[in-house]
């Protein structure tokens, strides 16, 4: 298994068959994916198959009651987190997101948030992840938390 950095083209098949089933390809992207500071990762399998994937980028918290006790500077936003089906619970969705959080880190981050799907929690708050607030629906998506975790 491998880690590194990608293009967004790279993975927007995953985000879409993972993230957004039945939708068209271009569903799977944000207006982020293009903005200056925003990364890309990728991890392969030892043959090179894309396994799994994630993007960061510099993104405030959303304005809430419950996310303001929280740091407004060095803030990074995960987002279309995903790990294909057939690699689910071998680790690759996890060294992803170690590398994210540390490259966020090295580039000054104090904290990562993303707003994550109710049936990744465990996920999240395996990784060090803490749910704030009240559950909310994604419009076609489902129910969500937003997760804060801070970088040390």
């Amino acid at each position: 298994m491998f880690v590194t950095i990608v293009s967004v083209e790279e993975i927007l098949d995953l985000r879409q068959q993972v993230l957004r089933p039945g939708q068209p390809r271009e569903s799977a992207l944000t207006e982020a994916d293009l903005l200056p500071g925003t990364f890309h990762l990728a991890a392969r399998t030892d043959s090179g198959e894309l396994a799994a994937c994630a993007t960061f980028s510099t993104e405030p918290l959303p304005d809430t009651p419950t996310l303001a006790p929280f740091a407004t500077e060095g803030v990074w936003r995960l987002r279309k987190m995903a790990s294909g089906p057939q690699v689910r619970g071998q680790g690759f969705g996890g060294a992803v997101l170690r590398a994210g959080l540390d490259a966020c880190a090295a580039r000054g981050g104090r904290l990562v948030w993303c707003s994550g799907r109710i049936a990744a929690a465990g996920f999240y708050r395996h990784h060090g992840f803490t749910a704030v607030g009240d559950q909310y629906t994604v419009p076609g998506i489902g129910q969500h938390y937003h997760f804060v975790r801070e970088l040390s």
